[in-house]
């Protein structure tokens, strides 16, 4: 997106919060006419079917019983398209107000409604680090986090990065959990568990990997979300306030 395309794209969205109707694109034969809001819903239904990865404008188009064609007076693109995604997935998270009082809690709490939505939705994650962000759903889930630092006194350069790593860890993590099963399977299919993780990293040479064999349990423990609330609890005690 240029210089100019983003000018146009922030006095668009500023005529859309205040109200201002949206052209749709009137459809033939009399059926529901295509908008950008039908657009998002049925590429999210085919996310949540299919994952991101095997979602292109063909397979949207067809979910709306119509053609490529008509998509474009609205989506440009399947990255723009993503954009409009994950803008919509943001702005279904919560924003607290900031609080001074428990900033952590809430910077840890807005992280885990994000990684919710995006677990929701395999592989949507990878659409947030395709392009700069420009809906502003994602945009004002990153103010959030922005405002929830600073509240708790966080230092800018500080609150600006550790925003920044957070954000790139919950796309990982989410990317990780969407494209983990099929990682854990061998040749044959047949599931691979942590245990059996845990027995093969046993397996290797005891002196070369001496501290991978002891910690082997260690390696691959964690249930649910255990994982992702010691990494961001990392993020925020780490930041000086």
């Amino acid at each position: 997106m240029t210089r100019e395309q983003w000018v146009a794209h922030l006095e668009q969205a500023s005529s859309r919060g205040s109200g201002a109707p949206v052209a749709p694109v009137r459809s033939r034969r009399g059926r529901e006419p295509i908008t950008t809001e039908r657009i998002v819903a049925a590429a999210l239904d085919t996310v949540q079917e299919t994952g991101f990865e095997d979602l292109t404008m063909r397979s949207v188009a067809a979910a709306l019983d119509t053609g490529p064609a008509s998509l474009y007076a609205h989506v440009r693109s399947k990255a723009e398209l993503g954009d409009l995604l994950v803008g919509e997935l943001c702005s279904r998270v919560h924003l607290p107000r900031p609080d001074a009082d428990h900033w952590q809690e809430q910077f840890i709490a807005l992280c885990a409604g994000l990684r919710d939505q995006f677990l929701a939705y395999p592989g949507v994650a990878r659409a947030a680090l395709a392009v700069v962000p420009a809906d502003f759903g994602t945009l004002r889930v990153a103010e959030a986090l922005l405002a929830t630092l600073r509240t708790g006194g966080v230092q800018p350069r500080q609150a600006a990065w550790a925003s920044d790593a957070a954000f790139l860890y919950i796309c990982a993590y989410c990317l990780e959990a969407a494209d983990g099963d099929q990682q854990r399977r061998d040749v044959s299919g047949t599931a691979i568990g942590a245990e059996e993780i845990a027995t093969r990293l046993q397996m290797l040479p005891a002196d070369t990997f001496p501290h991978t064999i002891e910690l082997s349990r260690d390696l691959t423990a964690g249930d649910g979300h255990d994982r992702f609330a010691f990494t961001l609890d990392l993020i925020v005690r780490g930041l000086d306030h």
